[in-house]
């Protein structure tokens, strides 16, 4: 056995051992990442069947897969990253963070990856794909995500994004570096009555 099929076989075991303990979300999310880190592209293996028909195709209305398509960007909605997602749309806190996660895993994901709610194991998972720090305490992100008004309960510690976490996403999102700052008042012109009269 040459040593070149040797590294093949440690790096295939060394790839499974990694991926074996994750949920089926995640690995397509960590293989579809180090693919497009080491710019490697698959012909058709990639292709998800239900947008076999329309290979190329990005999902309209999203923010930022339309525009950021181009000559260098490889087509297809797997090719735009949650960490792309995170880096245009800058969110600010774990709350904000969360939302994103739910937008992305509800609208962007690869159709086999997509879902209509999301729980703790989803923050803590994307959260690592999209390099955003993790919270300290994770399990209690999505109650404090809900308590801002961004998500509903769906039970059995699942979270469904709703219109307001939507909109702040697809709207509200990145912030500007003056929201939540109150505009500067200025001196009120004294009016010509109120001027004292010298004596």
């Amino acid at each position: 056995m040459s040593e070149t099929v040797e590294k093949e076989i440690q790096a295939i075991k060394a790839v499974l051992t990694a991926l074996e303990p994750l949920p089926e979300p995640a690995r397509h999310s960590v293989l579809d990442y180090v693919l497009k880190r080491l710019n490697i592209t698959l012909a058709e293996q990639r292709v998800v069947p239900s947008q076999a028909a329309r290979p190329g195709s990005a999902p309209s209305g999203h923010p930022g897969v339309a525009s950021r398509a181009g000559p260098s960007t490889p087509p297809g909605p797997s090719s735009f990253h949650i960490e792309e997602l995170k880096n245009e749309k800058k969110p600010r806190s774990a709350n904000e963070m969360a939302a994103l996660v739910a937008y992305y895993l509800g609208n962007i994901a690869p159709a086999d990856q997509r879902k209509n709610t999301i729980n703790t194991q989803d923050i803590e998972t994307y959260f690592k794909i999209a390099k955003f720090p993790l919270p300290e305490q994770i399990r209690v992100t999505l109650q404090n995500a809900r308590n801002a008004g961004y998500f509903d309960s769906a039970g059995e510690g699942e979270y469904r994004l709703n219109a307001v976490g939507h909109n702040l996403v697809v709207h509200n999102m990145p912030r500007g570096d003056t929201a939540g700052k109150k505009p500067r008042k200025g001196k009120r012109p004294r009016s010509a009555g109120t001027k004292k009269r010298s004596k």
